[in-house]
């Protein structure tokens, strides 16, 4: 029986996955992903991972502007997919290609459905301290992440991991739960749980506001939040006179004084910045000051003459 599979999905973790199916034979017959945007500061063309990814493999790419192009519904329907499998594609689906292939459209989702629906699972549950995740394979539907759910797999947050360390383990987990599951799914066995709504979240897109460090948080919160946009976007403070100093790592502390206040510097290689919160300490370990690459919070102190008493906010 025909098992052909159309890819869809956009960034990093989508080729992680799209990687996997392709080294365990699976028969993809064409990628899907968002258009190559301009980056950098020559504003040049990258393109996507997931199109990295289907041209090293051979495999043919649509980068449709609109789920609306007509072009685009013509190729899909020539292709006639059995299967869709979605990766973090970034777009809501019509309906004309949610009910396209016999199989159904696949969505591989970083979260324990159904909390953390929406377009930021990891970064949300890392910035709410939660102590662990994982990734839920569900069958797509018009809402958004309220499919059944076919498998799942939870793994834990540790104290030091950051969006880079829960993204790469996400994506080794989630490729290799879509594997092992394509058989049953190709079959027409694969299990359908519905979930349960009542327990939903909304994982919402992070916005400049929650990069925004709220000083007069405890300190606890506010390493959750720096870990949860690490080392993209960034969580930042304002120094004296209004410029952003990104954080890519800080850890909790005792001590106390008003929020936002420099209460010690370290001025070694290795050094940090150490800021009263609204509970505990904030130590700055690394840092990215605005228009600088990373460094650490001592070199910083060095450069910049940051001294106790200045006022962060």
């Amino acid at each position: 029986m025909s098992r052909r599979v159309v890819f869809m999905g956009t960034p990093e973790i989508a080729a992680t996955v799209l990687g996997s199916l392709c080294d365990a034979g699976v028969q993809v017959v064409a990628a899907v992903s968002q258009p190559d945007r301009p980056q950098g500061r020559g504003y040049k063309l990258v393109p996507t991972p997931v199109r990295v990814c289907a041209e090293a493999h051979g495999i043919p790419v649509l980068q449709p502007e609109s789920m609306k192009d007509e072009s685009f519904r013509g190729e899909m329907e020539r292709l006639a997919p059995d299967l869709i499998v979605v990766v973090a594609y970034g777009k809501l689906l019509p309906g004309w290609l949610l009910a396209l292939p016999r199989l159904g459209c696949v969505n591989v989702h970083v979260s324990l459905l159904p909390r953390y629906r929406g377009a930021a699972p990891m970064q949300r549950a890392i910035m709410a301290g939660e102590r662990e995740t994982g990734v839920t394979l569900m069958y797509m539907e018009a809402g958004l992440d309220t499919g059944d759910i076919i498998a799942s797999e939870a793994f834990a947050i540790g104290d030091e991991d950051n969006l880079q360390t829960v993204h790469d383990r996400s994506a080794a987990v989630g490729a290799a739960l879509l594997c092992r599951t394509l058989p049953l799914i190709f079959a027409g066995e694969a299990p359908r749980t519905p979930q349960d709504h009542s327990r939903a979240t909304y994982a919402a897109k992070i916005t400049k506001e929650d990069c925004h460090l709220d000083l007069k948080r405890p300190a606890n919160v506010l390493c959750a939040t720096v870990r949860g946009l690490s080392p993209a976007p960034l969580a930042y403070v304002l120094l004296p006179g209004g410029r952003q100093l990104k954080i890519v790592k800080a850890k909790a502390g005792e001590g106390s004084g008003i929020p936002g206040t420099v209460l010690a510097v370290d001025r070694t290689a290795d050094g940090s910045v150490t800021v009263a919160t609204g509970e505990g300490t904030l130590i700055l370990l690394r840092v990215k000051p605005e228009g600088k690459g990373e460094m650490s919070a001592g070199d910083f102190v060095r450069g910049r003459g940051i001294a106790p008493g200045d006022l962060l906010c």
